[in-house]
Parts: C-alpha cells; structure tokens; sequence
C-alpha cells in the first residue's frame, strides 16, 4: 500500500468485528511500532499487548468504558481483538542522558524542558495506527482514566507508566460518529505558520 493511501485510510476507529488478528500480523505492527524515533536513541517505550477477553475488559475499565457505555456509546473498548498498550519508562532517558555524549560541558544531565519520553510514545502511538492500516486493519486510541488499574491488571512495574491503548482489528458495520464527524479540520492558515508566527 503506497504511504498516501495509508494516511488517506488512518481513522479513529470505534466498531471492531469478533474476528481475531493473526498473531504474526501483530507482532509485525508492534516489531515496526517499537523502532519510533527516540530521544538520543533511550529506547524508553515498552509495549504491553492484550488479546485475551479478560485483560482486554480490564484495561478497557482502566479507560472508563463503563462512562462511555452510560452515554450510549458501543462497548467498541473492549471489542476490540488487539490492544496494545503503550508504556514509557523515563529512568531510561536519564540513563541515557547520564552518559559522557550527552552531558552538558558542566558535566550534569539536561534540564527537560519538554518530557520527551511522553513525545516517543506518541510517535508509537502513531506508528501502531499507521502499520495496522498497512495490514489491511483498523485502529483506533484511547487514553486511560485510571493508569494505577490498568498497571495492576497487566502487572506494570512501578517505574513504568502507561499512556495510551492502541486498538487494532477488523472494523465493524457500526457507524460510529466521531469528534471527526461533528468538527471540520481547522484551516491549514490557522494551524501552520511560516518562517514566523
């Protein structure tokens, strides 16, 4: 599938099908997804996948299904037949930044002014989406009401935090209307600037 395509074809889905992916197809999707671009390479993402019903009904109550249930909304969190949890670990990225390439001349550790563990996982995030779509799935994303949950039903050490849940599948025959739906894209001009703002 040509990258246009792909992007063209990249939805938020919310409506899965019963019928399960191929676990090959997904370790593929997670083998690219977990090759994002890292902050000086620290390799901080770790990923938890889901398949079973039980896990995925515990991590679709650590993203409030039940609150999106009471507003009319399908049970599409845990539908869906994959879940993929994506998880930084920020010691990694002090570690990396502790070592000799990458001390300040003073000899200390950067100054974050951005946690760019938080920015790694989005960009998997992203790629989770897009390499679903190249095979032939759906996707979508949700984010989690209740990361302490989620990091007790999966075993989640301590030092790893839990920042969102990628679903992959076959999409559903529900028309599920999204914000997308309801809300234009905002004008290029309001959103890009050039050379200044």
């Amino acid at each position: 599938m040509e990258f246009a395509d792909v992007l063209r074809r990249r939805k938020m889905v919310r409506s899965y099908t019963d019928e399960p992916v191929p676990p090959g197809v997904v370790a593929r999707i997670v083998e690219r997804a977990r090759k994002a671009p890292s902050a000086g390479f620290s390799q901080g993402l770790r990923f938890v996948v889901v398949t079973e019903p039980d896990g995925r009904r515990a991590v679709a109550n650590a993203g409030g299904e039940e609150w999106y249930t009471e507003r009319g909304m399908s049970t599409w969190l845990s539908q869906a037949p994959v879940h993929v949890v994506v998880c930084v670990r920020e010691e990694d990225y002090h570690e990396r930044y502790s070592r000799a390439d990458k001390l300040q001349a003073d000899g200390t550790e950067i100054e974050w002014p951005v946690p760019w563990w938080y920015a790694d996982a989005g960009k998997a995030i992203m790629l989770l989406l897009l390499c679903a779509v190249d095979e032939g799935l759906a996707a979508g994303m949700f984010g989690l009401h209740d990361t302490a949950a989620c990091r007790e039903a999966l075993g989640i050490p301590e030092d790893v935090t839990p920042v969102g849940v990628v679903t992959i599948g076959h999409a559903g025959a529900a028309k599920v209307e999204g914000s997308r739906s309801k809300f234009p894209w905002k004008p290029l001009e309001e959103v890009v600037r050039w050379e200044h703002w």
